[in-house]
């Protein structure tokens, strides 16, 4: 019993962060969520790449004129 107390203490947060994922898997492919969130990651990944590129206008161009150059 003291080997499955330890055992627990070591790996309880990995068990229930399993749990957890797999419920959440389950949930999120069962009723077609998963194409809602992956439509709002979509938007935050270019909202940042937009304000990136404009914060970094100057080294995007350089960058980029590079990156055609070599092609």
């Amino acid at each position: 019993m003291d080997s499955f107390k330890i055992f627990c203490d070591k790996y309880g947060g990995a068990i229930i962060g399993f749990l957890v994922g797999l419920v959440l898997a389950i949930i999120l492919f069962c009723t077609d969520l998963y194409k809602f969130i992956i439509a709002i990651l979509l938007i935050i990944v270019c909202v940042y790449f937009g304000n990136y590129i404009q914060r970094n206008k100057e080294s995007v161009k350089e960058k980029t004129k590079n990156f055609i150059d070599k092609l």
